[in-house]
């Protein structure tokens, strides 16, 4: 720690450490470094850091190059000159010129050679009372109305509540729906400009996303703003919040995010959102692109491109110095603690009610941790991320080193250092140097550290470039002591391209480089491909036609040779996502899989049918106990609540059943059960005396719905009695009339008794006139009088 306060110019040492990892063991050389068949510099520099290689002509007169590689020490005890020696150097040169308030430094130049590596110190210094852009992002969904009714009273009130912690708050609205495309609404045409039509509500039109108003710090300018806010509408549950997140990250300018501000983003919502390839639903196929498509403050691009994936929406979250929050109901907790796993920089607000002093404790509690975790997310350039790998240690203000690679209960004018190791694993085939830039980004913080690496992957070898590797003189086409014409003359010209070729073809082939490179000089040179890297002794292996895990090669656990994974030892499958251990296997009792199964990619396969659960441990042969009392249960909820008649479900039942108004409380085996109305009954089995017994909580959530659809039946069966009756007395009346003489009508066919008289009105009545055409000389007519009911005269019973 003390070495730390040493200087390197205006800046300490301690935010530049060098590792330069030198394996100096006696007697290491031959197994390190040396081999029989290193032929040049280069191969001998990617044996690894420790290696070296010497380039005096005249070293060894007599010996193979493959004596020219060996440790430096070695080299030197046999006579190279030091001033000969090819080998690994790693620099680390830090740019002080550059100021920085928060994250130092923020320029650095690296050096590294195949297998080195270099550690370098970032300092992130916590500032106090930042100014902040809080940008409000809701889903203004037909469910969310009386939760934009809540939001109209926030804006003062958290202005106020934030002068304790920020100097300076702005604030910013946005609204978003979902993709205005079927089938995520409705596309008739009278319901595309008013979703809500049905209702008798004038409603916005369906929107991806909308940017309402760029930050200001005008609260009253925010609050009219929100009071003139009407909700829309869709079909299905999920809503586009990563849509409209990401446009709201990256487009800046028309949002107006502060570059010296801290940026909050909140994410209003009673839904789930949807994910990348979701939008295949509506034939929607092209990837997003990351970019802003804002035209007149409408994302326009909503109905052309999919939803973001979760990785490239932290990416712009990342890459805008966003911190995200999350106010959602508490029934989607559950999805958003799984989304903001993957959102660096997240904070989920659990609220019951979007009331707007929940609001504003929300945001306060959120950029108060927010701002006491520190952690740093490091990125590699995406084509060179499969040869370098990197580690973060930090460091935390009381002394101590964090495992989870950020430090909480940071206060201001705090510092947390983070040592940050780069390695590089190789070159690329035929690639002498090569630039990469690796990202530092402190999460939420809108300054970052550059680490710029130049990587060496060829051998000077000195001011005249001469590393005597034998593949210079491989196809020289001349024999030492022989002119040209006399080889030609004594036929000991060399086939060259012949005799070469067959080292330039893999075991078993017959193809030069796989069919992906040409053969030069006994050496292959790999096509270049746009698909990706070819590289490899014989161009056998590829960054490309490999499976991806995790969105690495091979789930960065092999290597990629022919279009196949070859995994590292312990990993195996067909993208080495599978490990070779079986410890995640092991039931409680140490077998694997309960000894019922297999274990397959980390996973139990149950052998058995009768078996199943994460070990094998659940027998299928035995029905749930809960489940076993379904259809009694069933039984009782499906007669009248008022009715305890036990007998009548005796068959399907245990011997003792009881009704319980609540059996949360109570000890036994808690179920539910679910009824064809989707009315949910809770009920309660416990063993006494050796008889089972069953409570049952006759007071269901959905009961009051009950009555009314029991109602609802009773007022239809009502009428359809009412109905019989008057299509019986009509048939009566029609029989009784037919039987007089010649056809002619007839009075007092039936009688009706004074009570009938009484609710079958006499007034209002229709002739109606039957007519028979044959035969011709004898019509028929029967005058039928059918009473009309006069409107609004009731029926009695």
């Amino acid at each position: 720690m003390t070495s730390w306060l040493l200087t390197y110019g205006s800046v300490p040492l301690y935010l530049v450490l060098v590792s330069l990892c030198a394996v100096e063991a006696s007697g290491a050389g031959d197994s390190a470094c040396w081999s029989p068949t290193i032929t040049s510099c280069a191969e001998c520099l990617k044996r690894g850091p420790q290696c070296a290689w010497c380039f005096e002509e005249d070293f060894l007169d007599g010996a193979g190059p493959s004596q020219r590689c060996d440790l430096p020490e070695k080299l030197l005890s046999r006579g190279c000159g030091p001033e000969f020696l090819e080998q690994s150097e790693v620099k680390v040169e830090v740019n002080a010129t550059i100021s920085s308030t928060q994250v130092s430094p923020q320029d650095i130049k690296v050096t590294l050679r195949p297998g080195s590596e270099a550690s370098v110190v970032v300092a992130v210094k916590q500032l106090e009372r930042y100014p902040v852009d809080l940008y409000y992002l809701v889903d203004v969904s037909a469910s969310m109305q009386e939760n934009l009714d809540h939001l109209k009273t926030v804006g003062v009130a958290l202005s106020l509540r934030m002068t304790e912690h920020s100097s300076d708050l702005w604030l910013g609205f946005g609204s978003f729906v979902d993709k205005p495309v079927s089938p995520y609404i409705n596309v008739h045409p009278s319901k595309i400009s008013n979703p809500c039509s049905d209702y008798e509500i004038r409603c916005r039109p369906a929107h991806g996303y909308h940017h309402v108003l760029s930050m200001t710090g005008n609260m009253s300018e925010f609050t009219r703003v929100i009071k003139r806010q009407r909700i829309s509408g869709n079909m299905d549950t999920p809503e586009g919040g990563l849509d409209a997140m990401l446009q709201a990250a990256v487009c800046k300018r028309a949002v107006g995010w502060r570059p010296e501000a801290k940026h909050l983003l909140l994410l209003m919502t009673d839904q789930p959102s949807h994910l990348a390839l979701d939008s295949r639903l509506a034939g929607i196929v092209t990837p997003h692109d990351g970019l802003c498509h804002l035209e007149n403050n409408v994302y326009m691009g909503s109905t052309r491109m999919d939803h973001p994936s979760v990785g490239q929406l932290s990416d712009k979250l990342l890459e805008n110095h966003i911190y995200s929050l999350f106010a959602v109901e508490k029934q989607q907790y559950q999805w958003y603690e799984e989304l903001v796993r993957l959102l660096p920089g997240s904070y989920l607000g659990k609220l019951g009610l979007f009331q707007a002093p929940n609001l504003i404790e929300l945001v306060v509690d959120a950029y108060k941790r927010l701002l006491s975790e520190v952690s740093v997310s490091v990125a590699v350039d995406d084509w060179a991320v499969s040869r370098y790998w990197v580690s973060v240690s930090p460091i935390c203000p009381d002394g101590s080193t964090a495992k989870n690679q950020s430090c909480s209960g940071v206060q201001p004018d705090q510092t947390v250092y983070f040592n940050i190791t780069i390695g590089l694993h190789s070159c690329p085939a035929d690639v002498e140097d090569e630039h990469v830039r690796v990202l530092i980004r402190p999460i939420g913080y809108n300054e970052s550290t550059v680490v710029r690496i130049h990587t060496k992957c060829g051998c000077s070898c000195g001011p005249t470039k001469r590393c005597h590797d034998e593949s210079q003189s491989a196809c020289s086409g001349t024999q030492e002591g022989f002119s040209e014409e006399q080889r030609m003359n004594q036929g000991l010209v060399m086939n060259s391209n012949r005799d070469s070729s067959w080292n330039c073809r893999a075991k078993g082939s017959d193809v030069d480089c796989s069919g992906r490179g040409v053969c030069e000089c006994g050496r292959c040179v790999c096509d270049q491909s746009r698909l990706g890297m070819v590289y490899g002794k014989h161009c056998e292996k590829d960054d490309f036609s490999c499976p991806y895990e995790g969105g690495l090669l091979c789930g960065g656990r092999g290597v990629c040779v022919s279009g196949e994974c070859v995994c590292e030892d312990s990993w195996t499958g067909d993208s080495c996502g599978c490990p070779v251990s079986s410890a995640t296997c092991q039931s409680a009792s140490g077998s694997i899989c309960s000894g019922r199964g297999r274990c397959v990619c980390g996973e139990c396969v149950c052998d058995d049918l009768q078996y199943s659960g994460d070990f094998c441990e659940r027998n299928l042969a035995r029905q749930s106990t809960c489940q076993s009392y379904w259809s009694c249960v069933d039984c009782h909820v499906s007669h009248s609540l008022t009715q305890r008649e036990a007998g009548l479900c005796n068959s399907t039942c245990p011997p003792s059943v009881g009704y319980m108004d609540d059996v949360s409380g109570e000890t036994g085996v808690q179920c539910m059960y679910i009824n064809k109305d989707s009315c949910h009954y809770r009920f309660l089995t416990s063993s006494q005396s050796g008889q089972t017994q069953l409570y049952i909580n006759m007071r269901p959530e959905c009961a009051s719905s009950r009555r009314l659809v029991g109602t609802f039946l009773s007022v239809c069966a009502l009428t359809v009695l009412c109905g019989l009756v008057v299509v019986a007395v009509s048939r009566l009346l029609l029989q009784t009339r037919g039987k007089s003489a010649g056809g002619a009508s007839v009075d007092g066919g039936y009688i009706c008794t004074g009570k009938d008289l009484s609710y079958i009105p006499t007034t209002n009545e229709k002739t109606v006139t039957y007519r028979r055409d044959r035969p011709p000389d004898r019509p028929l007519e029967m005058h039928i009088q059918v009473p009309k009911m006069p409107l609004g005269d009731p029926w009695q019973f």
